[in-house]
């Protein structure tokens, strides 16, 4: 295993951005920025033995501050909406900014975890990093100071483990995701509407038309959303499906077989092209399944690439959104003095032409 740094290059205000990146004994590579503690690239052999990069990311540096769709960015303190940009906690009434057109809140902006410096750290011995955070007490509009950090794992046979561990001096809301886009094609391939999904859930989460949870929980058969097995993306996308019409396509939660906090298979996905494939799984309940309906990257992409529209899919696992808000919802609310855990790991896979 091989373990580097090196420079990214500046943001636009002359602060340096490090690039960490692992290697295991395959060739695999994944690498890591400590601004954002984004998820940068992830190199893996495709079925010819060549190397493709599967995750969307921007070209340089400069392009950081304003990532569109929060590429490969760790989102916190909460991931998805807060109804309402708002909640009660303890009897006490904490507000958030308004941010996306919306009377809610999301990923917890406009100041983003992703768009700002964490502290790195390689431990010895391992095939890792790991970056921290400290969020004050305030920050974002949230009660408590909070001590977050996130460790990146690569092993010998292509796990790629995402550990969260926070901890808070009072209660909070704690909500962590890693919003990567893969195109198991490559990045900068194309659409993703040819890749095969599969997703490990019954039932999903209906919304309003702010995509707001109503606090339903729905089941999945006879709808556009069904993926309980594995379908071509670009399928059903197009379906006259309120949830389809409201999201512009895929962005909706869906609820993962299991109860509460236990590990579980959430989702896999493979590409017939390249023979990539990846199988996600979580200890969290949800798993937001989005189609980058919104991209819009031109020339920000790596190389100068344009990423548009659906020319990627995220995994983003979760809480279930405006969870701090619904109470038949599994709580995001983390007490304080407590230790909150969770891992999410991504094998990636490789089928051989049959």
């Amino acid at each position: 295993m091989t373990v580097k740094r090196d420079s990214f290059g500046r943001l636009p205000d002359g602060r340096e951005v490090f690039r960490y990146l692992l290697r295991n004994g395959r060739g695999t590579e994944a690498s890591f920025l400590d601004y954002g503690a984004i998820w940068h690239g992830m190199r893996v052999r495709d079925r010819e033995g060549e190397f493709r990069d599967i995750l969307l990311g921007v070209g340089g540096a400069e392009h950081l501050p304003e990532n569109p769709g929060h590429m490969g960015e760790i989102i916190g303190r909460n991931a998805n909406r807060v109804g309402g940009a708002g909640f009660s906690l303890n009897g006490i009434q904490y507000s958030l900014g308004r941010n996306a057109g919306g009377d809610f809140n999301l990923h917890s902006g406009p100041d983003y975890y992703g768009r700002r410096f964490w502290r790195a750290e390689l431990p010895r011995e391992e095939n890792s990093v790991c970056f921290s955070l400290h969020s004050p007490d305030g920050d974002q509009g949230y009660p408590a100071s909070l001590e977050l950090s996130v460790s990146y794992t690569l092993s010998e046979d292509d796990l790629l483990s995402i550990r969260y561990l926070g901890i808070s001096d009072r209660d909070t809301v704690l909500n962590p995701t890693n919003h990567a886009y893969f195109n198991l094609n490559g990045e900068g391939s194309g659409s993703i509407g040819g890749q095969y999904v599969q997703i490990f859930a019954d039932c999903y989460t209906p919304t309003d038309s702010s995509s707001i949870p109503t606090g339903e929980i729905a089941p999945l058969d006879g709808t556009a959303l069904d993926f309980r097995e594995e379908r071509r993306i670009s399928e059903r996308i197009e379906a006259d499906f309120p949830p389809l019409r409201i999201s512009g396509g895929y962005d909706q939660n869906f609820c993962l077989r299991g109860s509460g906090r236990e590990e579980r298979l959430a989702a896999r996905a493979r590409s017939e092209e390249s023979g990539i494939g990846l199988e996600l799984r979580t200890d969290l309940p949800g798993l937001q399944f989005y189609s980058a309906n919104s991209m819009d990257a031109k020339g920000i992409g790596k190389g100068g690439k344009d990423y548009g529209r659906r020319s990627g899919f995220c995994f983003e696992t979760q809480y279930y959104p405006d969870s701090v808000n619904q109470r038949s919802f599994l709580s995001p609310i983390l007490r304080g003095g407590e230790r909150w855990e969770s891992v999410s790991s991504y094998r990636f896979t490789l089928e051989r032409r049959k």
